[in-house]
């Protein structure tokens, strides 16, 4: 069975499809993974950076996936402007993560995560946009037994605190692990758009607040009672607390890893608020 895509115009996009953007510095293989994807030259590949120029949608509607990929939108160069390579990887990538739900975030294998890959991803993070990070060109790497264990070590230190981020490792010319980095960017759409019921949320957390509760402060004992999900871009949550303004970072950082160890999470930056608990009859 054969890949068919379909060449949408910005303006005839259908929105309720999931978009999934090709991101990452120049040359790492974003224009590459498109066509190995597609299996036609519509991306022009080259080794300069800058070659793509406009935005361009794919619709996917093969295999059981229907979604939309989003090809990394680049600047022309002007007569008489500097071209800094950094500056247009990141133009590049905040235009393609503001269109996008998912990100298909490449990195390149030979040369390891960068502090400007660090950049594109808290780029992702800022947006709250979901997240997969690609190790593409993994061919070109010489392996042992423990090759993909300490990549990957090395890269979830670099992003910490925000770990729980898929990663694929993959090559975009041989087409190596590209069905499998399709998969789990549609798990992490369905991981960001979900919604947990309240009383689910309230059964599962409550009894980690009740074993570890949040620090007393001034004597004062702080209690969390009430849970519940908000709406927002991604998964938002309020712990509604008799004293949420006490409620420090660390205890903040002990929900967020007991949610994402309880509930489908995985790439998706997540939003805790602490509340006080009268306002959870507004609510």
């Amino acid at each position: 069975m054969k890949w068919w895509l379909l060449f949408y115009e910005e303006d005839v996009v259908e929105p309720e499809l999931p978009r999934i953007a090709i991101i990452g510095q120049p040359n790492v293989g974003k224009s590459s993974l498109l066509n190995s994807l597609i299996g036609e030259e519509r991306s022009i590949v080259t080794d300069i950076s800058g070659t793509t120029r406009d935005t361009i949608y794919k619709r996917f509607n093969s295999f059981g996936f229907d979604f939309l990929l989003i090809d990394t939108a680049g600047l022309r160069r002007k007569k008489n402007v500097r071209e800094d390579i950094e500056f247009y990887s990141v133009m590049r990538s905040v235009r393609a993560i503001e269109e996008a739900d998912v990100c298909l975030f490449m990195i390149d294998a030979t040369q390891g995560i960068t502090a400007q890959d660090l950049n594109i991803f808290s780029l992702c993070e800022r947006n709250r946009k979901g997240v997969v990070i690609l190790v593409n060109k993994w061919d070109l790497v010489e392996k042992d037994t423990l090759t993909t264990k300490k990549v990957e070590e090395a890269i979830r230190s670099r992003i910490a605190p925000f770990t729980d981020v898929p990663i694929v490792f993959t090559s975009a010319t041989t087409k190596q692990r590209l069905h499998k980095a399709l998969e789990i960017a549609l798990e992490v759409y369905k991981n960001k758009t979900s919604k947990i019921s309240t009383s689910k949320l309230n059964k599962v957390m409550l009894p980690f607040v009740d074993h570890y509760p949040p620090p007393a402060v001034k004597g004062k004992s702080i209690s969390i009672k009430y849970i519940t999900q908000l709406p927002g871009i991604s998964p938002t949550f309020a712990f509604f607390s008799n004293l949420p303004q006490y409620i420090g970072t660390s205890y903040k950082r002990y929900i967020e890893n007991k949610m994402r160890e309880n509930f489908p999470l995985s790439g998706v930056p997540i939003v805790i608020y602490f509340r006080n608990k009268e306002k959870s009859k507004e609510s």
